[in-house]
């Protein structure tokens, strides 16, 4: 069976669409599917869900019982987006591992794809809300061409990355580079290892 890489311009063009339909509507269905691209739609979902619980929390009229809930559903769902960039990762490796006699034997890459495609999207959402502010109609002249200033520095950062990503793919498929999975160990929310949370448990 082949490898099963996602076209990391594929994924841009999804995050973007998405973005974009997600601001349009209140709510979405999740896919009950785990393959790779159902996982990084979720995963992109993840993060458009944490950018805009963020701004609720940075409200000046929040009130402190606003931002105690917000900050629940923030730690959820970053959970949520670190599980998923894990088993994004490991439905990689695993394809890798099975397929690639030299895969376990090729140099180390210091980042994996599910981390990569994780900063993809913290970009996309970016790209999309800077865009807006160039765009708004309230806004100053000087506001709007700060902006389109910024705009034009992250669409470039998102093509060095996504090339980046382009060509590990290509290194890791020749066996010429390999990623582990990394788990991400988060504490915050399991309550045998925060001590704010097993301390009231006796």
């Amino acid at each position: 069976m082949d490898l099963i890489i996602p076209d990391v311009f594929l994924i841009i063009r999804m995050q973007d669409e998405t973005t974009e339909a997600w601001h349009q509507v209140s709510s979405v269905e999740a896919s009950s599917t785990r393959d790779l691209l159902s996982l990084i739609r979720a995963q992109h979902r993840a993060n458009f869900d944490l950018w805009h619980e963020e701004d609720k929390a940075r409200d000046p009229l929040a009130s402190n019982d606003l931002i105690a809930e917000v900050k629940h559903t923030i730690d959820r769902l970053n959970q949520c987006r670190n599980d998923l960039v894990e088993q994004i990762d490991a439905q990689l490796l695993s394809q890798f591992q099975e397929r690639i006699e030299s895969f376990s034997t090729a140099p180390l890459h210091s980042e994996t794809p599910g981390m990569m495609i994780d900063r993809l999207s913290i970009l996309a959402l970016k790209i999309f809300h800077t865009h807006e502010e160039s765009n708004r109609a309230t806004a100053t002249e000087e506001h709007r061409q700060k902006n389109l200033a910024r705009l034009s520095i992250l669409q470039e950062q998102r093509s060095d990355l996504a090339q980046a990503l382009e060509i590990f793919f290509k290194e890791a498929t020749a066996g010429r580079r390999r990623f582990k999975l990394y788990r991400q160990m988060k504490m915050y929310n399991d309550p045998e290892l925060n001590p704010v949370i097993y301390q009231h448990k006796n």
